[in-house]
């Protein structure tokens, strides 16, 4: 596999449905009243039933682990902010861009966005990972 170079970059896209936010909940025990019920979230600022952040961010590690850098990336460090919702049925888009290089040791730093089919951001941050070319060496 080559080397990403810094300005690299790769998205994935995927319809949140609600059986991923279930498959989610149950996987995680996450069970919050704002992600299932409708009465409960028509109350809340979102007026109803939203999926999890963590959910929506857990894109980047696809485009990470799958992409860029691909096969063998190891998380060091991810931070994340949060800020617009996402509904169950709405297309996410996850783009990571490598932004450093640290060749000697193969560590990358990566931002990463998630945005909505309407290209607002819904979460965004930056992520350091190890890579050292899916070999394991």
């Amino acid at each position: 596999m080559e080397k990403p170079r810094v300005g690299d970059r790769a998205s994935l896209a995927k319809v949140i449905s609600p059986e991923d936010v279930r498959a989610f909940a149950g996987a995680v025990g996450d069970h919050n009243p704002v992600h299932f019920d409708e009465a409960y979230a028509s109350t809340t600022p979102f007026g109803r039933p939203v999926a999890h952040g963590m959910l929506v961010a857990s894109l980047i590690s696809a485009v990470i682990a799958g992409k860029l850098p691909g096969p063998g990336s190891v998380y060091l460090s991810q931070s994340l902010r949060f800020s617009a919702p996402v509904f169950p049925g709405e297309t996410v888009t996850a783009t990571v861009t490598v932004t450093g290089v640290r060749e000697r040791r193969g560590v990358y730093t990566l931002e990463t966005v998630c945005a909505n089919a309407q290209g607002v951001e819904v979460v965004s941050g930056e992520a350091v990972v190890l890579w050292r070319g899916g070999t394991g060496d």
